[in-house]
């Protein structure tokens, strides 16, 4: 998908829930990406669409009624078929940091900010001593613009943007080689969004062979520091596509795409109608046709994800407006 190799390749990644009853719920489907050395992918969506799930499966952080298939390649290691020692002292913190969806429950509550980060620094990099381990977290704490005189505090005597910032700082420790962060601007002012992104960016750029894969509903973010875009809807990535194209000239192809940019303010600023399918019933053909303007008869049959979308009816690329003209 892209000239560089991958730091981290996803084919027919899959996870189902079982329910009570025998229901099963289409969290994920078939999603087939990589993200490569040097590179950031945004992977954005509605709320429930199934982008949470997906990273809780490549840590290996699922609950116990889900079922997962597929291949998730980090190097060599297939993240699906590992077992939860691999994780723990392979996985977590030294080949993939997290920023989590919801740092303040990622945090432990009964220790200051400052202890934990001493002891990530401690195990992540080796550093020994007092006063080097306190150097060292008061250092990764400024990477995360968090406030070197709130490090003695408790998780629950910080703002959701503070919890924030601490979790960002704590997955920046081990400078893995790959950076997953889930919503890592929630919370955050628009200054403190953009110095977010912006040292996240800066881990990607400085070598390494690192790569970050973010998952947001901030377009905005998305836009100041992706190269790739993944388009997820009702459990599956609908379209792939270069940022710049993307949020550029000539745009997103898929409908839904398309839907999400100008629903905002700066843009159209019009919403897309009707809401999502249940991921426990969704349709046969195209989980977005119900929503859609270009829907036909063809949509009554699954798109699947052909280059870079997946639709009946795309908006068609540039170089083919171009052979029209």
């Amino acid at each position: 998908m892209t000239g560089r190799a991958p730091v981290l390749s996803v084919r027919g990644l899959s996870v189902r829930f079982r329910m009570p009853g025998g229901r099963r719920v289409a969290a994920v489907t078939d999603a087939r990406f990589d993200v490569a050395a040097g590179e950031c992918l945004a992977l954005i969506g509605e709320s429930g669409c199934g982008k949470s799930v997906l990273a809780s499966a490549l840590l290996g952080l699922l609950p116990g009624n889900a079922q997962t298939a597929g291949r998730a390649l980090l190097g060599d290691l297939d993240l699906l078929a590992a077992d939860e020692r691999t994780f723990a002292r392979t996985v977590r913190g030294r080949l993939i940091g997290l920023v989590p969806q919801s740092p303040a429950a990622h945090l432990t509550p009964v220790r200051t900010v400052r202890s934990q980060l001493e002891e990530t620094v401690a195990e992540l990099t080796g550093v020994r001593g007092r006063t080097a381990l306190r150097e060292a977290a008061e250092a990764a704490a400024e990477r995360a613009a968090f406030p070197v005189d709130h490090l003695d505090r408790h998780p629950h005597e910080l703002s959701g943007g503070l919890a924030q910032r601490a979790a960002t700082a704590l997955a920046l420790v081990g400078d893995a080689p790959l950076l997953l962060a889930d919503e890592p601007t929630t919370g955050l002012d628009r200054d403190l969004v953009d110095h977010t992104v912006d040292e996240l960016r800066r881990h990607v750029d400085k070598g390494g062979g690192r790569a970050l894969l973010m998952i947001t509903h901030d377009l905005a973010a998305a836009e100041r520091i992706a190269d790739r875009v993944a388009v997820m809807y009702a459990g599956r990535i609908v379209e792939l596509a270069d940022a710049s194209a993307f949020f550029g000239t000539p745009g997103p192809r898929h409908p839904y795409s398309r839907g999400l940019l100008d629903a905002l303010p700066d843009r159209a600023f019009a919403p897309i109608p009707g809401l999502p399918p249940e991921l426990g019933a969704l349709p046969d053909g195209c989980a977005f046709a119900a929503r859609c303007d270009r829907a036909s008869d063809a949509c009554a049959t699954l798109p699947l994800l052909r280059g870079e979308v997946a639709c009946h009816h795309p908006q068609a690329a540039l170089t083919e407006a171009a052979d029209r003209a």
